[in-house]
């Protein structure tokens, strides 16, 4: 049986984390219970009996977890198969850190102020929080209730209801078993315990044999990850490339970009987007990072893996005449045996007009423009060279060769609610939105709207969305991930703006993206640095194959 110190491990950098916490709790656990009422507190997220249970639990997370079960009941092996080392607060472990170990119940007092003073520290920065002590004192747990509130967090009990023998049996085969008299007093406060947390006004009470973490930025992701494994939707996955970190390549770019395209082929991708900017934006990198001409790279592209599609999202339309447009989109077409397809929008930025001489008109005219691009596309990919006269364009000739291949998609980048939807649902094949679950369900009901007042079937359209997750091997990899790349942002910010987790708990994700009729996610990875990043995403491609 291994001891509750070779289970949790140790806290890395702790003592620069104490260094960094400036502030005290402003309620102290040990005056809890005089100071703290939690009548009239906020709605519960949900009330589970712990001993009805027969599925699954979604935790909530981030979130307060005090774990509650006496001594051998499996707390700490609970908390370390489920949470990362630094998310988990420990007694017995701070008892080894102020003392001379973890038995060392003269440093218990220190322990629990350290204890209070680290999750306390956490609670204010979003971050998750699991106390990993007996748990069974109330007044105790009522001033962690008290320090979830007051920091807008999640509190969630989660009772350890191990059968009294099998706690016994482990605790006799401890290096330092706690004295019989101890545990069986535990035994019966625990007892007493499970019918007093019900009723403490806990968000979520949950036995651990059934509790799982859930990511609060896609509530029901673990059931529809279920739900996907048991009965698969078919959707694709296509790489959206944002940066270019090709300098770290010492063979240049072309080696970067083809094994980028490799790592998508081998990773399952449907195909290859490319953001199309003159400049970087600030919201992927620096301005001086490259950002290659779109159009020229997806020609080269096209020679090298015959299976991918190949497109920009988006093309704004105030960057190259429609005509010009055209020309170079039915050539990459040609070139790739009928793969291309081509994201437009009217644009937004515009520095990069100015800076490479470009007219940035306002909004509605760049609408316009948006709406006779599209016109001028179709027309100058159909059948033949007659002259082509259309609602706003009108060309006395459609000499356009080589043409398209095939019938080429144009999806319309864009969430404006009045008129960038209604375009699309006029003009385009495809529509790109938000991947965001709230603000997606809010938009695809304006754009079925005006599909029907268009008195088209949405159907008829494509809705994509464009996704920027961060999605890392497990729990840890993940929260890595978001501190290197988070800035300035807090980590909780970051994790819930990316929605941050492993590839299954993305595998939900998406299967929600697809029950609303997602058919293509372009996922642009903020951590892509190396090609083989890319093959973070195979076990999703392979779960909607």
């Amino acid at each position: 049986m291994r001891s509750k110190s070779e289970v949790v491990g140790t806290f890395p950098s702790l003592t620069q984390l104490l260094e960094s916490i400036k502030v005290q709790a402003s309620v102290t656990f040990g005056q809890a219970e005089d100071a703290l009422g939690l009548e009239g507190r906020s709605a519960k997220l949900g009330a589970v009996d712990p001993t009805e249970l027969g599925t699954a639990v979604p935790l909530p997370d981030p979130a307060l977890v005090v774990l509650v079960g006496p001594s051998g009941s499996g707390k700490s092996v609970w908390a370390a198969e489920h949470y990362r080392p630094d998310e988990v607060v420990s007694s017995d472990r701070l008892r080894a850190l102020v003392g001379s170990g973890e038995h060392d119940l003269d440093a218990s007092a220190d322990a629990f102020a350290l204890l209070d003073q680290i999750v306390t520290a956490r609670l204010r920065r979003g971050l998750p929080a699991v106390v990993d002590t007996l748990g069974l004192d109330p007044a105790r747990r009522r001033g962690y209730l008290e320090l979830a509130r007051s920091n807008g967090m999640p509190a969630v009990a989660v009772l350890l209801d191990t059968d009294p023998e099998e706690c016994r049996r482990r605790n006799r085969v401890r290096d330092r078993p706690v004295p019989a008299p101890v545990l069986a007093g535990q035994l019966r406060r625990m007892r007493a315990a499970a019918g007093e947390i019900p009723g403490e006004g806990w968000d979520l009470v949950a036995t651990a044999r059934h509790a799982q973490p859930e990511a609060t930025h896609t509530p029901g992701a673990r059931m529809a990850a279920s739900q996907q494994r048991q009965r698969p939707a078919r959707m694709g996955l296509v790489l959206q490339l944002s940066r270019f970190p090709w300098g770290e390549d010492p063979a240049g770019p072309a080696r970067w970009l083809a094994a980028v395209a490799r790592a998508a082929a081998e990773a399952g991708l449907q195909g290859i987007a490319l953001m199309d900017h003159l400049i970087q934006i600030p919201q992927v990198g620096q301005a001086w990072e490259p950002i290659p001409e779109p159009w020229v790279t997806l020609g080269m592209l096209a020679g090298l893996e015959p299976g991918l599609r190949l497109g920009t999202l988006v093309t704004p339309v105030t960057f190259r005449a429609p005509g010009i447009l055209a020309k170079t989109v039915a050539t990459l077409d040609a070139l790739s045996g009928g793969r291309s397809f081509c994201g437009v929008g009217a644009g937004w930025w515009a520095r990069e007009h100015a800076g490479f001489g470009l007219t940035f008109p306002p909004a509605r005219a760049r609408l316009d423009e948006l709406e006779s691009a599209i016109e001028t596309l179709r027309a100058l990919w159909q059948p033949g060279t007659k002259p082509y006269r259309g609602e706003r364009v009108r060309l006395p000739e459609t000499t356009c060769y080589p043409r398209p291949v095939s019938r080429i998609p144009v999806i319309v980048g864009g969430g404006g609610e009045k008129r960038t939807l209604a375009i699309a649902a006029r003009l385009g094949d495809g529509c790109n939105l938000p991947s965001d679950i709230s603000t997606l369900d809010r938009k695809l009901a304006i754009f079925r709207q005006h599909c029907q007042q268009a008195g088209r079937d949405p159907a008829q359209v494509e809705v994509t969305v464009l996704d920027i997750p961060v999605i890392g091997r497990d729990r840890e990899d993940a929260a890595s991930i978001v501190e290197k790349l988070r800035g300035r942002a807090t980590a909780a910010a970051f994790a819930q703006r990316h929605h941050a987790g492993t590839a299954d708990e993305h595998i939900g994700r998406y299967r929600l993206l697809a029950d609303r009729g997602v058919k293509t996610v372009f996922v642009s990875l903020p951590h892509l640095t190396d090609p083989e990043d890319v093959l973070c995403l195979t076990p999703l491609a392979a779960a909607f194959a």
